[in-house]
């Protein structure tokens, strides 16, 4: 396996622990809120203001969970390993934005592992770049 797509693969991996890894402690911490959702039916279970018969914990739980970045950040990680997989190049363009956007939510959320999503969207910009030097499969037939 190449360099390009062994950083792509670790940069999904990385999100996928950063995605996963919030859902479970979600469920963890927040477990009566979310078993809550059943119980009332799921239609509308999370109102949108907390006088709509819902609590502020209610919707921290949604917000913090499947209302979070974690559902799409999962969804990127999986696309980003797929990619790798057939040695398809990420754009640098999503690796600047996830790491900016992780930076951002490090700095106002500290301490956090949103720092690793920088490290996550650094390796997609370097594989970009190692990418535009030559192609992600090796030459001696890694296909």
């Amino acid at each position: 396996m190449n360099t390009g797509r062994r950083l792509l693969r670790w940069s999904a991996g990385i999100m996928l622990v950063l995605g996963a890894g919030h859902l479970s402690l979600l469920t963890v911490i927040s477990r009566d809120d979310v078993a809550g959702w059943a119980d009332r039916g799921l239609w509308a279970a999370v109102p949108l203001f907390p006088g709509e018969g819902g609590n502020l914990d209610n919707q921290v739980a949604f917000w913090a969970g499947p209302g979070s970045f974690a559902v799409p950040l999962v969804l990127l990680g999986c696309l980003v390993w797929h990619l790798a997989g057939r040695g398809v190049a990420v754009p640098a363009g999503i690796g600047w934005g996830l790491a900016a956007w992780c930076l951002v939510g490090g700095v106002l959320l500290v301490p956090s592992p949103y720092f690793a999503g920088t490290v996550a969207g650094a390796l997609i910009i370097v594989a970009d770049r190692r990418a535009s030097r030559g192609p992600l499969r090796e030459r001696a037939g890694d296909e």
